[in-house]
C-alpha cells in the first residue's frame, strides 16, 4: 500500500475534484481535517498539507507519492520523481501558472537591469527570487513575504516576485510585469526510493494512470449516430477524432458511427451532421480516456 499526500489551499478544491473524477474520492469529517482516507485498498493513507511542505515531505520517504506545484518543488530544492503534469491551478483547467518580476507601473522600470543594486524585492518565492537575479547579474535584496506581497510595493519594497495566472491581481495594484521567472503547474511527484520499489511503483502507476484518465475525459464526449452507406463519407469528413472513428455496418447496410470529440465543437458539429445525413446522435458524457 501506498501513503499519499494532497495540497491543502488554492489547489485543493482542483486536486479532490480530480480524484473524484478518477473514482478516488477523499472522505473526510470536515473541511478542516488534514488526515483523510481513500477507499481503494492501494493506499493506506492521505494527508491533505500545505503545497510547500510536500516536496520535502515525499523526498524524505513520509509520503510515497504526492501532488504539489513545481514552484514549491523548485523553492525547497526537493529531490523528487516528477510523474505527471496536471492542467490545472486555482481557478480550473489550463493550469500554467508564471512566477514574474513586477514593478510600480510609473517607476521607469522596464527591464531587470534597470533595478539599481540593492533593489528590495518582496516574494514567497526567497530561493527561487536568488537564483534568478544571480542568473541576471542583479544585486537585489530578497525579502520574504508570507503573502500579501503586491500590496508590499512602493512602501514596504521595490519590487516583487509573484505567482500569478492571468496578471489582474498584479495590475490592479498598479503593477507591471517586467519579466519572467518561471513557469509552474501541478505535478504528480513520488518519493525515489518508492518509485524504484517494483511493487509500490506498480501502485503508484495503477493511480497515475486512472488520475490523466480522468483528466483526458475532461471536456470531452462520445458522440455516436448513424449514416446511410451513400452518405457515410461526407459525415467522416467533418467529424473530428481522438483517432479515427468506429465504424459499424447495421443490418440494413448503413453504418453507426462513434467517436470522442471536444464538447465545445458540438453546438457548431450537430447541425452539420445531421445537415450530412446523421441520424440518431447521441451524445455520452465520459469518465475516463485512457489511451
Amino acid at each position: 500500500m501506498i501513503k499519499m499526500v494532497i495540497p491543502k489551499g488554492s489547489l485543493e478544491e482542483q486536486t479532490l475534484a480530480l480524484l473524484r473524477d478518477a473514482d478516488l474520492p477523499v472522505r473526510r469529517s470536515g473541511d478542516r481535517e488534514y488526515n483523510a482516507r481513500i477507499d481503494d485498498e492501494r493506499i493506506s493513507q492521505v494527508a491533505i498539507l500545505r503545497p510547500q511542505e510536500i516536496g520535502k515531505y515525499v523526498e524524505e520517504g513520509l509520503f510515497d507519492v504526492g501532488i504539489t506545484g513545481l514552484d514549491w518543488i523548485e523553492e525547497t530544492g526537493s529531490d523528487v520523481e516528477i510523474l505527471a503534469d496536471f492542467p490545472y491551478a486555482k481557478t480550473g483547467t489550463g493550469g500554467t501558472l508564471r512566477i514574474v518580476l513586477a514593478v510600480l507601473k510609473e517607476s521607469g522600470v522596464s527591464t531587470p537591469q534597470d533595478l539599481p543594486p540593492g533593489t528590495r524585492v518582496a516574494t514567497e518565492y526567497p530561493n527561487i527570487a536568488r537564483s534568478y537575479f544571480e542568473k541576471v547579474g542583479v544585486p537585489a535584496r530578497v525579502i520574504a513575504s508570507a503573502g500579501a506581497t503586491e500590496a508590499k510595493v512602493p512602501n514596504i519594497v521595490d519590487a516583487v516576485v509573484e505567482i500569478t495566472e492571468t496578471g489582474s491581481t498584479l495590475r490592479a495594484h498598479g503593477l507591471e510585469i517586467i519579466d519572467d521567472v518561471m513557469v509552474t503547474s501541478t505535478k504528480l511527484i513520488a518519493n525515489r526510493e518508492s518509485w524504484a520499489d517494483p511493487r509500490k511503483r506498480k501502485l503508484i502507476e495503477e493511480i497515475r494512470m486512472l488520475l490523466l484518465a480522468a483528466l483526458q475525459a475532461r471536456g470531452k464526449v462520445l458522440l455516436k449516430m448513424n449514416v446511410a452507406e451513400a452518405k457515410h463519407a461526407d459525415v467522416l469528413d467533418i467529424l473530428p477524432s481522438m483517432d479515427s472513428p468506429t465504424l459499424n455496418r447495421l443490418a440494413n447496410g448503413d453504418f453507426a458511427i462513434e467517436t470522442v470529440v471536444e464538447k465545445r465543437v458540438l453546438a457548431e458539429l450537430i447541425p452539420r451532421l445531421k445537415e450530412n445525413g446523421a441520424t440518431g446522435i447521441l451524445e455520452i458524457p465520459l469518465g475516463k480516456v485512457v489511451p
